[in-house]
């Protein structure tokens, strides 16, 4: 068995290693952090993510905290009308296999760990270099690596990505992200228990609710445009009544959602251009590190979850690795392209009619079974 070194130990890091343990093979992983704290605050895992994950053999435990919305609801800025209700909760596990779950990322996070032996997660290794030669050489600073295969899943600023195809260059949207989370019982307004998305006057606004903690709290999530705030990070505080500021025209209820929060945090965002090519054998990528996407489809996490999946079936079944690599990346390049690119768009799930049909694109995708 080749030795596999994965680089971070984020959602997409532990599900390789999980997924690469269930294959049969003992990968380390190295995370640049000194511990895991319960960092950020929510994801929304669709039927797509949870069956992989089911498959890792951690679904129970997501399941005994997280929420199961019951619809997927657009509804418009202003007058409040519906424009499209998808049925999520039970249909959707009668649909593709698995539900929709929400839930607090730290859970996600601690029941990967969870589900790795000791010692495979090593702390506190930044990768500040990395060499080919007959193996891989990855360089932690004070302490140095080696490994047949490496993995790059170190997330939208990827270190490794850097080392094989260069420093890349984001492009700022000119939009800004907003979220907190509040107790369900602070706010008086339908559907708290469903995934309900208000879409703004323009693409750049929006308004997204959905339950937490067994519906106990509700995340909330918004845009706007702010051309001059240009911070990437999750964890930098915003302006309250500045957001409250920016959605003063719409319907009631969307309003009081944004009354009840008492903080929020601030994040610009950044589009990236799909990548043509993932691996240079035996460094490969995956999730963020590749194919980093926008909010709008909830499918960050999920791409990443996918990608953990197929690659270590790729690897299993390919005794070759750039063979595996290259099956890994012809499974997976068109999908996530496309997702990253519709994720731009900001129209997904907008109208009726098709709806259906959209989701089962996304919904409906079996990692474990897709061909390598």
């Amino acid at each position: 068995m080749p030795e596999i070194a994965i680089v971070g130990g984020g959602i997409g890091g532990l599900a390789a290693a999980a997924a690469l343990r269930k294959a049969g093979f003992s990968p380390v992983v190295h995370e640049q952090a000194g511990g895991f704290g319960r960092v950020g605050a929510d994801i929304n895992l669709t039927p797509n993510a949870v069956r992989a994950l089911d498959g890792l053999g951690i679904g129970d435990e997501l399941r005994e905290t997280a929420a199961r919305p019951k619809y997927r609801i657009s509804r418009t800025w202003d007058t409040g009308e519906e424009t499209s209700r998808l049925p999520m909760g039970d249909e959707a596990e009668r649909r593709y296999g698995s539900p929709q779950l929400t839930m607090h990322r730290a859970d996600l996070l601690a029941a990967l760990e969870r589900a790795l032996p000791d010692g495979v997660v090593h702390l506190g290794h930044k990768l500040t270099g990395l060499s080919t030669t007959d193996s891989v050489s990855l360089d932690f600073g004070s302490s140095t690596a080696s490994a047949d295969v490496v993995i790059g899943a170190d997330g939208i600023h990827s270190a490794v990505r850097t080392a094989l195809f260069g420093a890349e260059h984001p492009e700022f949207t000119g939009v800004v992200a907003y979220r907190a989370v509040l107790p369900a019982g602070s706010v008086d307004v339908p559907n708290l228990d469903s995934f309900t998305k208000w879409w703004g006057p323009d693409p750049d606004t929006q308004l997204v609710t959905f339950p937490l903690n067994r519906g106990a709290d509700v995340f909330v999530f918004a845009t706007t445009r702010q051309s001059q705030w240009r911070h990437e990070s999750w964890t930098t505080p915003g302006d309250v009544a500045e957001l409250r500021e920016a959605y003063r025209g719409f319907h009631p209820e969307a309003r009081a959602l944004l009354e009840a929060c008492d903080s929020v945090l601030q994040s610009a965002l950044y589009v990236r251009d799909p990548l043509p090519t993932w691996s240079s054998s035996p460094v490969t990528l995956l999730g963020d590190a590749c194919h980093p996407m926008m909010p709008f489809m909830a499918q960050g996490a999920g791409m990443a979850i996918e990608d953990s999946v197929v690659l270590s079936r790729a690897l299993a079944a390919y005794p070759n690795t750039e063979v595996a690599l290259k099956a890994y990346q012809a499974a997976r390049l068109d999908r996530t392209r496309e997702v990253q690119l519709a994720s731009r768009n900001n129209s997904w799930l907008k109208q009726s009619g098709s709806s259906s049909t959209a989701a089962d694109a996304i919904y409906g995708y079996d990692a474990w079974h897709t061909p390598v």
